[in-house]
């Protein structure tokens, strides 16, 4: 797809009302397509988070050849696409593995690629290295070796942020839906400010980012965060980690669980007054924080990249948005702290998993398990702990 070089012009009222309505239906045919996918649950949702990224790298890559910043040669766009594919099963193998065992116990294909899966990582990626060495001819060289960092650079800035997003959501749907709402309504309503109150500039990069945006749209998503958290924290769709379990001989999602401590309702005392909310409520906070003051960044970063290349839009498929890479900018970021705030501050053991685990240990090894934890429950026992 083809990036469009901006144009100088004179603002044309028809026009920018036109844009505002395409900006508008756009959006939200997008929102209703998310909240369709949501219902779709995990392959569906995966399916996206693999179209969006092969998606985004090919607006980027696209970009790049079209302002020339970097050179086009033969056959590394086909490399490039082997190792998205293999990022793809190097990133989020284990992880689908784990929470789709029913279907893996299935289909014997399936469990020999789970089996020995960071060995046959090793191996496409080492053979996509040596595809890389095959190609490279003396007088490109130099390009060449710019073109294989730029494919390592695509990898880690989106494939990666893609398995992110895939592992926030197996510990419930909330993980991946209410982040996607913070950085949708910080957009949103940093740009109604901007446009009311906006007077100082932002950031030279992005000339139509305001102080006054970007301060009170960070207020306006702590404050609506917490209100539609609240609201999430009701739905067991939403909040239940995800599993994928065999019922008379069919494959069959389940969202059943008993609620966390984070989604029961406790009592916390403040100003005086006695509040009944959800935990999670309180850690949507840090959460709105990341996605008002870090995650528009990364849009700060994708139109320094843009600007670079002189274009306006990463692509035009989104009618008055531009690409895929437009909107998802800040969302990358967003899911990368998600799953680092996850495994720092929330997640808890899967105890089904472990108990999986243990059952592929040898006998001998199971017991020794067992007596050990045996031990360990007598000694916590007799300390009264």
């Amino acid at each position: 797809m083809s990036a469009t070089v901006p144009q100088t012009e004179t603002k044309n009222p028809t026009k920018s009302k036109c844009e505002a309505v395409k900006r508008i239906v756009t959006g939200a045919s997008l929102l209703m397509y998310m909240s369709f996918a949501i219902y779709g649950g995990p392959p569906l949702i995966i399916f996206n988070a693999v179209f969006l990224q092969i998606k985004c790298s090919n607006e980027v890559i696209r970009t790049a050849y079209s302002a020339k910043r970097i050179p086009n040669i033969r056959h590394f766009e086909k490399l490039n696409w082997y190792f998205v594919i293999f990022a793809n099963y190097f990133f989020c193998g284990e992880t689908i593995s784990h929470h789709f065992e029913a279907y893996m116990n299935k289909y014997s294909l399936l469990r020999i690629l789970v089996a020995y899966h960071r060995f046959f990582a090793l191996f496409w990626y080492a053979a996509g290295i040596f595809w890389f060495l095959i190609l490279l001819r003396k007088k490109a060289i130099r390009d060449q070796f710019t073109l294989i960092v730029w494919m390592h650079f695509l990898l880690l800035g989106i494939s990666l942020q893609a398995f992110m997003t895939v592992e926030n959501m197996f510990q419930g749907l909330i993980w991946v839906l209410l982040p996607l709402c913070l950085v949708i309504l910080n957009d949103v309503s940093a740009y109604f400010f901007g446009k009311l109150f906006g007077k100082t500039p932002l950031i030279s990069l992005s000339p139509k980012k305001t102080l006054e945006g970007f301060i009170y749209g960070g207020i306006s998503t702590v404050v609506l965060g917490a209100v539609i958290s609240y609201l999430f924290c009701q739905v067991q769709y939403f909040i239940c980690p995800i599993k994928y379990i065999e019922v008379d001989g069919v494959v069959k999602m389940s969202t059943d669980c008993t609620p966390s401590q984070l989604f029961t309702p406790k009592e916390y005392i403040f100003m005086g007054l006695t509040w009944n909310l959800y935990p999670f409520v309180l850690h949507s906070i840090p959460l709105s924080c990341f996605a008002s003051l870090i995650a528009p960044f990364g849009g700060f970063c994708a139109s320094g990249f843009k600007r670079a290349c002189k274009v306006k839009n990463f692509g035009e498929l989104l009618p008055g948005h531009g690409g895929f890479m437009d909107r998802l900018d800040c969302q990358f970021l967003m899911s990368t702290f998600v799953n680092v705030y996850i495994g720092t501050f929330v997640k808890s053991y899967d105890v089904d998993m472990i108990y999986k685990k243990i059952l592929q240990l040898s006998d001998k090894e199971q017991l020794e398990f067992y007596n050990l934890l045996e031990k360990h429950l007598t000694s916590a026992a007799i300390s009264g702990k």
